[in-house]
């Protein structure tokens, strides 16, 4: 066993070579946002989707640009807004009168990387469509399904201020993506230097570091890394305490949960742990790796009470609470 993690090991070694690279081409344009540049890297190397909530100016749609200006990928920036139409993100079939035909017009989620911007701006129909793209790695348009290339990675963002107008993503949707993340503001220092760069000088221009079958072969490795079976029952254990509180010394967690994560958590908890042991160069996963991603893997899939309502519970109280109990390998 210890030669087979060598040999993941020295794998990964030499398939993480191009994360300094790309951290320092995104650090010329993004000031701090360690953690939101960080989990961006987990979800394009665990073939996740991803949600970033945040209010406006924190730089959450400079990020994913800048993150696709740096991979050598299709990248496509659609604005979503209440009068979005489903043709209008996956495309149509155009009547040619010449022809006496029909033809098909592919829309702008037929790119690799997609930044959905202000998603919960637009209406169920657009979301639904959108639905199938990120589940299924796929879009029907007349009778014809089309394969989406890969890496496809929806990077979506949402106002939590602003919630006239809005359409809030469905539970089912939510669930689709792999993270959740909830970006805040900078430090004191950190927005001394966000002023500086934007008021003296032009944003530099960031270099291409990784091609598209450099980032599918990352994947591979990802997948590969070692997981021990101790670890496993770890991940186990916390989704399952999100279900059945009361079993992990959790009783008082019963009336605050409506419902508690899928078995996509579990799924999501072991690859996006894998992900996080990959950019820190390592063969194989602890449990810090599945704690240090466990919030924004979770905190979308637990479903709280009124009563957690009314007593200003969050659902990412609930997630400290669980990792608190469950006893770690």
């Amino acid at each position: 066993m210890d030669t087979d993690i060598q040999k993941i090991q020295a794998k990964v070694e030499k398939e993480s070579t191009f994360v300094d690279k790309l951290l320092e081409q995104i650090g010329q344009v993004i000031v701090g946002q360690k953690y939101l540049v960080e989990r961006l890297l987990v979800g394009l190397l665990a073939d996740g989707h991803i949600l970033i909530e945040g209010v406006p100016g924190l730089a959450k749609t400079l990020s994913v640009s800048t993150l696709s200006s740096a991979l050598d990928t299709k990248f496509q920036r659609i604005q979503f807004t209440p009068d979005l139409l489903p043709a209008d993100l996956i495309g149509t079939m155009i009547y040619n009168p010449q022809t006496a035909k029909f033809s098909v017009k592919k829309g702008p989620v037929f790119a690799n990387i997609i930044l959905a911007d202000e998603i919960n701006r637009a209406p169920a129909k657009v979301q639904s469509a959108l639905l199938e793209a990120m589940q299924e790695r796929q879009v029907t348009i007349g009778d014809q399904t089309f394969k989406l290339d890969r890496p496809f990675l929806v990077l979506a963002t949402q106002n939590p201020i602003e919630q006239e107008g809005t359409y809030p993503l469905p539970e089912a949707q939510v669930d689709r993506f792999m993270l959740m993340l909830k970006i805040t503001y900078p430090s004191p220092t950190e927005e001394l230097e966000i002023m500086d760069r934007n008021t003296t000088a032009d944003l530099p221009a960031v270099s291409k570091v990784i091609k598209p079958k450099d980032i599918l072969q990352a994947r591979k490795v990802v997948r590969s890394i070692y997981v021990d079976d101790k670890v496993k029952d770890y991940i186990v254990n916390i989704v399952f305490a999100s279900r059945e509180p009361g079993k992990y010394g959790l009783g008082d967690l019963k009336d605050l949960i409506a419902y508690g994560a899928s078995p996509r958590a579990t799924i999501y908890l072991n690859l996006a742990a894998k992900a996080h042991a990959f950019l820190k160069g390592r063969g194989y996963i602890t449990p810090e790796d599945v704690k240090a991603i466990g919030h924004d893997v979770l905190r979308h899939r637990i479903l709280i009470t009124y009563e957690a309502e009314a007593e200003e519970v969050t659902s990412d109280d609930i997630v400290t609470k669980i990792f608190d109990a469950v006893e770690v390998p």
